[in-house]
């Protein structure tokens, strides 16, 4: 199968490195579907696309693989990864882990602009949604998540996270039947800001725990014993 992206899309669209335009092309395509699992992506094809060279392309597609969304094997190629129910159970497992675990590490040494940060963010999120850009939206929600994290102080971890962020919102974005209230979902990051902002532990981890269970409907199944 010869792939051609519509082209760049997203807030490194402008950026003029090709690269960038091709990651960004390619991610956005595979978040939304309209490329499949097992669809092969060849560096000719791409390059000539994209009007770079192979490298550039490649360079991309690694990229790609560090998030999880291609695989690359060898003289199969690279294809769309899949996105199972079974490993976003798992992601979201490990995510959950990650991030309450993180947030007790944050909430004893909090930088003195987290708060305002995640503000701004949850304004880039609202702003996002009500263009009706899911995918925008998307990607602030994983800036929001990380900057969190970020106060932990556990830097190894981060590409974990940010792994996991990507293929709860592949998994979420494909199995969506019906359009979803994209404001709503923004505001959803309100009350986590909140409890940050008290300092109350146990407020923040039932906030970021219940925040995370209630992402897409097989959250009780997976969790629980996830506050309601």
């Amino acid at each position: 199968m010869t792939y051609f992206p519509a082209g760049p899309h997203g807030r490194n669209a402008g950026k003029p490195a090709k690269s960038t335009a091709a990651f960004n092309a390619l991610k956005r395509d595979i978040m939304l579907g309209v490329l499949p699992a097992g669809t092969a992506l060849t560096e000719l094809d791409l390059a000539a696309h994209f009007s770079c060279s192979q490298g550039t392309v490649r360079e991309a597609l690694l990229q790609l693989q560090e998030e999880g969304l291609v695989r690359r094997q060898g003289h199969r190629g690279t294809q769309v990864s899949e996105c199972t129910e079974a490993e976003a159970v798992e992601m979201f497992r490990v995510r959950q882990q990650i991030e309450c675990n993180g947030i007790v590490r944050v909430l004893q040494a909090p930088s003195r602009n987290l708060v305002s940060d995640l503000r701004a963010l949850l304004a880039e999120m609202v702003e996002a949604a009500r263009a009706g850009d899911e995918l925008e939206l998307a990607s602030f929600d994983r800036d929001f998540h990380r900057r969190i994290f970020q106060d932990a102080r556990l830097p190894a971890l981060d590409p974990i996270l940010h792994r996991c962020l990507v293929h709860n919102h592949r998994f979420k974005i494909s199995r969506s039947t019906t359009p979803r209230d994209l404001t709503a979902t923004a505001q959803r990051h309100g009350p986590i800001i909140d409890a940050i902002e008290s300092g109350d532990l146990a407020r923040t981890s039932a906030a970021l725990s219940h925040h995370i269970a209630t992402i897409v409907d097989l959250g009780p199944d997976v969790f629980p014993d996830a506050s309601q």
